[in-house]
């Protein structure tokens, strides 16, 4: 493995679990220059792409480079303090579950979901789950529908019909997914069902709406078993992810519906709240754009300007 290409799975601080592409896993340490810069500069985080090689010594493995990131997954720092903590990098998508039923949706948090994912520049993908448990079919498509008419892959699982469960295994394949959604929608039984050799227990992957365990601050990679190639990413605190850092005046573009409009207002800095002229809001009023959506935009929206004005 003398200088080989690696992943970090798991670690904080001084000792890191690294997994090269031949599912060799050593623990290693950052090299003495790397600890200087990361004084300064970019702290190493679950997800880094790394090289490796072994001490002069013979003793243990060393971490010498770290490649550029393609993006992160931060969260506001805990205790109140203002600024940014990487959970982890280099993360392809999000699978955001939310349940139709046993725990009812909430359409705030799952807006609130998908932004956080906008704002950081991760493709997510929205998991309606326990689709048995609804009246109908059309209460699930009344839930998928704004969503999808926003661009969003919408999938509607079920773990004891099967629904939905080959496609999802497919957009799991070959990539690093951060699995996100509040306590009690079925994470963990979805994806032991999708891959069975994960043996995940039941709420192990981060119930990251729980209140008191957002100031975890430790990230995992889960390996996909049966030589599946991908990672799961058990992170916790994702409900404060991205939205610390996002100013106000650049919400809009985190609803992807929008875009069509943004521009065509009266005002270069329109908030597409009470100004006059808003291109965004006569696309409301004809019915074009979802209202829940919008009323999502505008509680996130004063979220945000009262934080700026508190800073």
């Amino acid at each position: 493995m003398s200088g080989h290409q690696g992943i970090v799975v798991e670690g904080t601080g001084g000792v890191w679990l690294v997994r090269a592409t031949d599912g060799t896993q050593v623990n290693a340490a950052l090299a003495g220059r790397l600890k200087q810069e990361e004084r300064s500069k970019i702290k190493l985080a679950v997800g880094d792409h790394v090289t490796v090689e072994p001490e002069e010594t013979g003793q243990g493995w060393r971490i010498t480079e770290i490649a550029t990131r393609g993006n992160v997954l931060a969260r506001r720092e805990p205790g109140g303090r203002y600024g940014e903590r990487v959970l982890a990098a280099n993360i392809d998508q999000v699978l955001v579950v939310f349940a139709i039923a046993k725990p009812e949706p909430h359409i705030r948090m799952i807006d609130r979901f998908l932004v956080v994912c906008e704002s950081n520049e991760l493709k997510p993908h929205l998991v309606i789950n326990k689709v048995e448990l609804a009246e109908s079919e059309s209460v699930v498509d009344a839930l998928a529908k704004p969503y999808e008419m926003a661009g969003y892959p919408v999938h509607r699982t079920s773990v004891p019909r099967g629904d939905g469960l080959e496609e999802l295994r497919s957009v799991l394949h070959g990539k690093v997914t951060a699995v996100t959604g509040p306590s009690g929608v079925g994470k963990s039984s979805l994806l032991n069902r999708l891959h069975p050799g994960l043996n995940l227990r039941i709420g192990e992957i981060s119930e990251s709406v729980n209140k008191g365990r957002h100031t975890t601050v430790g990230a995992k990679l889960i390996p996909l078993p049966d030589g599946a190639d991908g990672y799961l990413v058990d992170t916790p605190g994702l409900r404060e992810v991205g939205m610390w850092g996002l100013p106000s005046g650049a919400l809009d573009l985190c609803f992807p519906e929008f875009g069509p409009y943004l521009g065509e207002c009266k005002f270069q800095d329109c908030a597409h709240d009470i100004e006059p002229s808003c291109a965004v809001r006569a696309a409301l009023s004809k019915g074009v754009l979802n209202r829940g959506r919008y009323e999502s935009y505008i509680k996130l929206l004063g979220e945000l300007q009262d934080s700026e004005k508190t800073r």
